[in-house]
């Protein structure tokens, strides 16, 4: 039997094949044998509207009049955002705006500065 190699994500040594791919049940990550660690989906890349690399701590503004759901208020054109938090889902972007509170944005409405 052929060693294979420990999961990229856990280093779990129990790693099995099933068809091309090589499965770990400890995380249940699937990848291609040949595939390296770099290649994994751990890196998410999150650019603004303008295709800059957005990263914890940055600081953004907004490019377009975004309504706030569940109230009347309304986030302006300009608005700066600082110390933005990345998070995965469909809105990207994890922020508190003076006057507004605890927000989620979608990358695609801000710009970084």
């Amino acid at each position: 039997m052929t060693a294979l190699p420990p999961c990229p994500k856990c280093n779990s040594e129990y790693t099995y094949e099933d068809g091309t791919q090589l499965v770990c049940p400890e995380c249940a990550h699937e990848w291609k044998a040949g595939e390296s660690a770099e290649n994994s989906d751990d890196a998410r890349v999150i650019k603004d509207s303008v295709g800059n690399l957005l990263q914890d701590g940055d600081t953004i503004t907004v490019i377009k009049d975004l309504k706030v759901k569940g109230s009347s208020l309304v986030v302006k054109v300009g608005t700066k955002v600082k110390n933005i938090r990345l998070v995965d889902g469909d809105h990207d972007i994890d922020c508190k705006i003076d006057g507004i509170g605890a927000m989620k944005l979608k990358s695609e409405f801000v710009r970084k500065v």
